[in-house]
């Protein structure tokens, strides 16, 4: 099996991102496995927009509570063995949150974890989400090992935000009990393969659309790729790629040896 490239991307709205560079973009980084996050469409107006990439199966999973809201897709040159929807807890599984994927060698989840909202009304609903999330993370990891992506909305530390000290457990995605939740399923056995190869890298995945956060480069690490601490060896690369617009997130990506 040859060496696989997997990128992750929130786009903001499929439909939207479609009309810019995104066709492009996906071409030139050829990945073999593409996840979406908050991809806002419905499952037949997400399969329209990514009919447009005919090399891939694409997986989708849609809110079912509120249209054009949450959403992720995995598409995939490799056909999975199985895929699965959600993490089987009705009060989690309203906003198409959650796509695990298995393949030979590995279960690969895609995740639009919750944002804890403005005023950080949604604080304790996102705890209790972490706590679901790792522990469907650690069911899988008992079975073969894991790759995780997506937009996890938490700066994890410092040096993943621009403005730690204004943020801190003032604004949703920068508060004790979010980094918490992400602290926990990296003692669970996970990695974060970024950190692993740039310890010290300032580079973040998104910018507020506001203020011309991008330009002046105020933005948040909040994307990631984590794998199994067994797979930590076999992951060759991890990067940022913030030369890619057309959403206020940009990709991550790992490349896997085979």
């Amino acid at each position: 099996m040859a060496d696989l490239k997997l990128i992750s991307w929130n786009v903001n709205g499929i439909r939207a991102i479609i009309k810019k560079d995104f066709l492009t973009d996906v071409k030139e980084m050829n990945p073999d496995i593409l996840c979406l996050q908050e991809t806002k469409a419905q499952p037949e107006d997400a399969k329209t927009a990514l009919d447009t990439l005919p090399d891939y199966k694409a997986y989708i999973n849609s809110s079912k509570a509120r249209k054009g809201y949450s959403g992720t897709a995995i598409l995939t040159k490799n056909e999975p063995i199985s895929v699965t929807y959600d993490m089987g807890i009705e009060e989690h599984d309203q906003e198409g949150r959650v796509i695990t994927a298995e393949f030979d060698n590995f279960f690969l989840v895609t995740v639009y974890t919750p944002n804890s909202g403005a005023g950080m009304k949604r604080l304790d609903y996102r705890a209790t989400w972490d706590v679901a999330f790792r522990d469907h993370l650690m069911a899988l990891d008992e079975k073969k090992p894991v790759i995780v992506c997506g937009d996890l909305n938490v700066a994890h530390r410092e040096i993943d935000i621009a403005r730690p000290k204004a943020n801190y457990n003032k604004t949703s995605g920068y508060t004790q009990t979010e980094i918490d939740g992400l602290d926990n399923i990296l003692s669970a056995g996970f990695v974060d393969t970024f950190r692993h190869f740039y310890p010290e890298e300032v580079k973040y995945s998104w910018w507020n659309y506001k203020f011309k956060a991008r330009e002046r480069n105020v933005g948040w690490r909040i994307d990631y790729f984590l794998v199994s601490e067994r797979l930590k060896d076999q992951v060759k690369s991890a990067e940022i790629h913030n030369d890619r617009f057309g959403s206020d997130h940009c990709p991550v990506s790992i490349d896997l040896k085979a």
